[in-house]
Parts: structure tokens; C-alpha cells; sequence
């Protein structure tokens, strides 16, 4: 494998990670369909069993635990993430559980974000505090909030950067400092910005979460999920995926892998789009208010102005003035945008949030930006029949 340091973002996205198969001079990198790995003698057995299970890099011995395709995989995020190390999980919540589980046990306190993916809140809710783990959901945008529920026994702060749906962008660098002068440590799911629009372990967080089947794939046709950091903690994060067998398949790995190369020519276009559809609602009699952190009228503006320097996101939530009649009239009267839920696919999806007060949720994706707001007006137009 080339070594690509000090290569930009776009180049390591194709680069990092891969290189010609040394096996077959192919120039992609192999779907290493195996259960299991060969060696030659009974000592080299003994050794790869002991590498493997120590997390050597690149000892693979069975792909439950490591595996060729995966490792190509882990080496690419780490470098966008610009972390030490990376593991890859089945899917985004094997890795927001593993990251949780790697760092809490019995006995131990976390506090999260109030506005967060709901498998993630049934985690936090329900799982967590069956095992024993004290939880406090806060509102993460306000720190005082968080900076009085710290206890003795907080192991973590856990929260989504850019949160799910109502796109609150929370303050890394003032929570990672508070996190660290009272030894805690900072988890952030970075879901709905990726890698390419932010690297949040730049900005003092001690380890990322990604669901990766999201913009990493960018295609919507693998599940995937993404754990970053110091490689002290990955490894502890792999120890976990290993026994819950959380690992991901090798084909999906592989398609992961073909996803991110486009990563950052993706995100440029979605968030060229996201920014002209959250004007062209926010101008709209029709809608109550928007969520978009690059409009001026986002709450943290200033905020996603300063961590934000190459777009801000392809994540668009509004609210039509009415109730679940208005949304789901203008939602069902859309042709172009399928209903479905997931996000970051070049496709744009449409998703309405009954139980998040009726908002209207829209991953925004690659297509013309002029069909999709004459989509979006056929919305419109239903709303005044």
C-alpha cells in the first residue's frame, strides 16, 4: 500500500487505503470473499492467531475479526478523519453500541443530546440503563446544560454534531474542552456531515461515530458503520465488534470503499442544492420556518460559519404552517423525491416526521436543483386545492 500523508482530502478519498493487489497487480482493491486465512506452518499459525488477536495491523486470521477488504477500508477513513486508527461495524448503530459500550460499564454515567437518531435514544433510554449505566439526555446546545449534570462516576458525553432532525449544530471545541478538563470522554456521531464537511476530532473530540452507510456509501446500497480515534480505543471498539460479531460483510466493505472515493464531488453538489432549496422553502408563505445552518436565521450560524468551511450539509428540515393533513398532502404530492428514510444517497429522499411534530425531512442529493424545486412546487400547488 502507497503512503498518501500530506496528499489533500479529495486525493486521499481515491488513494489512502489502497493500492495495486500485490497478489494479482489488480488496480482496485479485491473482495476478499473468505471466512478464514491460510498459513504455511504450525508456528506461523500460532503467530497470526497472536497477531490477530492483539490487533496487529493487517493480521487477519478470520474475517469476523479482521479481514483484507475491511482493513483497505479502515485505513481510508482513518486518514480522512485524520485519526490514528478506524474499525468498521455492520452497520451506524453496531458502531455508535460499540462505541458506547468500549467506554462505560456498570456503575458508570453518560450524558447525550436530546435531539438524536431514535435507535440511538432507545439505546441510551432503555439498553444502557437495563446494564446498569446512568444516563441524562440534555439539550446540548445550551453547555450549561451539560456542565450541571456532570457527576463523579461521567464517563462520557455523547451527541450528534449536526442533530437528527432538527439540524442543531453543537459546540465541539467549548464541549471538548469541558469534556477533558473533568476526564471525560467525548463521543461524536458525525452522521449528517461526514468527514469531508467535518473532522471533529480536529476540533477536540476523542472519538467519531459515523453511520457510513450514509455519505461514505453515498449510493444507498451497503450498510456500514465507522468508529475513529486513538488506536488504544479502536482496538477496544474491535474487541467488542468481535465478540457481538457486529463485523461487516467483505462485499460491503468493498462498496464502501468504491462510495467515498466520490465523497467529496457528492458533498459539493449536495450542498449547493441543500443551500438553494432551504432558501427557495424559506421563501415560501406556505412554511413556517426551516432548519438549515448555512441560513442566517439557523440559530448557530455564526457556529456552522466557523466550523463549516466547505458547505453545510445536504440535511434540509422545514415545517409547513398546519399540522399532519398539510404534510402529508404536500408530501404525497411530490413525484421525483421517493418517500423512504436513510440519507446521504445522490438521490433525494423525502421523509415525513409525524412524530417529530410533522416536519418534513429532505436528504438532498445530486439531481438538477431546477427539478427539484419544481417537485417540490407541485407540493406547493397541492396545498392550494
Amino acid at each position: 500500500m502507497e503512503r498518501h500523508d500530506g496528499m489533500n482530502f479529495a486525493t486521499r478519498a481515491i488513494k489512502a487505503g489502497e493500492g495495486g493487489d500485490p497478489t494479482t497487480k489488480a488496480l482496485n482493491t479485491p473482495i476478499y470473499e473468505t471466512s478464514t486465512f491460510v498459513y504455511e506452518n504450525t508456528r506461523a499459525f500460532e503467530q497470526g492467531i497472536e497477531d490477530a488477536m492483539s490487533w496487529q495491523p493487517g493480521a487477519c486470521l478470520y474475517s469476523r475479526s479482521t479481514n483484507p477488504t475491511t482493513i483497505a477500508l479502515e485505513r481510508k477513513i482513518a486518514s480522512l478523519e485524520g485519526a490514528e486508527d478506524a474499525a468498521i461495524t455492520a452497520c451506524g448503530m453496531a458502531a455508535v453500541n460499540l462505541a458506547l459500550l468500549s467506554n462505560l460499564n456498570a456503575g458508570d454515567h453518560v450524558i447525550a443530546s436530546d435531539d438524536i437518531f431514535c435507535c440511538t435514544r432507545s439505546s441510551l433510554e432503555d439498553i444502557l440503563p437495563s446494564k446498569g449505566i446512568e444516563v441524562d439526555i440534555v439539550k446540548v446546545t445550551d453547555i450549561k446544560n451539560i456542565e450541571e449534570k456532570i457527576k463523579p462516576n461521567t464517563k462520557v458525553i455523547y451527541l450528534e454534531v449536526l442533530s437528527n432532525p432538527r439540524l442543531e449544530l453543537a459546540d465541539i471545541p467549548s464541549i471538548a474542552d469541558l469534556a477533558h478538563k473533568n476526564g471525560i470522554t467525548l463521543i461524536v456521531d458525525n452522521t449528517f456531515l461526514s468527514p469531508y464537511l467535518l473532522r471533529p476530532l480536529e476540533w477536540g473530540a476523542d472519538m467519531v461515530v459515523h453511520s457510513g452507510t450514509k455519505y461514505v456509501v453515498g449510493h444507498g446500497d451497503a450498510l456500514c458503520g465507522l468508529v475513529s480515534g486513538t488506536k488504544k480505543m479502536v482496538d477496544r471498539v474491535r474487541y467488542y465488534n468481535d465478540n457481538l460479531g457486529t463485523h461487516i460483510s467483505p462485499f460491503d466493505s468493498w462498496l464502501a470503499l468504491r462510495g467515498v472515493r466520490t465523497l467529496p464531488l457528492r458533498l459539493k453538489k449536495q450542498c449547493e442544492n441543500a443551500m438553494a432549496l432551504a432558501e427557495y422553502l424559506e421563501a415560501k408563505p406556505e412554511v413556517e420556518y426551516v432548519y438549515y445552518p448555512g441560513l442566517k436565521s439557523h440559530a448557530q450560524h455564526d457556529l456552522a460559519s466557523k466550523l463549516l468551511k466547505d458547505g453545510f450539509g445536504g440535511m434540509v428540515s422545514f415545517h409547513l404552517k398546519g399540522g399532519y393533513e398539510e404534510m402529508s398532502t404536500f408530501v404525497d404530492s411530490v413525484q421525483m423525491m421517493p418517500i423512504a428514510t436513510s440519507l446521504g444517497d445522490v438521490v433525494t429522499l423525502i421523509h415525513p416526521k409525524h412524530h417529530e411534530g410533522d416536519l418534513i425531512r429532505l436528504s438532498v442529493g445530486c439531481e438538477d436543483i431546477n427539478d427539484l424545486i419544481a417537485d417540490l412546487e407541485l407540493g406547493f400547488a397541492a396545498l392550494k386545492k
